[in-house]
């Protein structure tokens, strides 16, 4: 999850040379933190990687984030799961 404390600190490590990626629920959120990378997912709160005992999806979700490192353009970076 990212919330703001969270987006800081993405934000710090960047500076740094260590890449990040959050995992938002909530996409308005992310808007105002505006974490260096973010993948917004549409499930329920507490879920940022889908139900549990479904480790097929959870793996996707954890998939379709780490590609948010080989999105082109600089950060910030804020797409949606599919």
């Amino acid at each position: 999850m990212c919330n703001q404390a969270v987006g800081l600190i993405a934000a710090e490590l960047e500076r740094r040379g260590i890449s990040t990626v959050c995992i938002v629920l909530l996409r308005d959120v992310a808007r105002r933190v505006r974490p260096p990378r973010a993948l917004w997912v549409p499930f329920r709160h507490g879920y940022p990687l889908g139900g549990p005992d479904d480790p097929a999806l959870q793996r996707r979700v954890i998939e379709a984030a780490l590609r948010l490192l080989e999105a082109p353009g600089s950060p910030p970076v804020l797409r949606e799961y599919e």
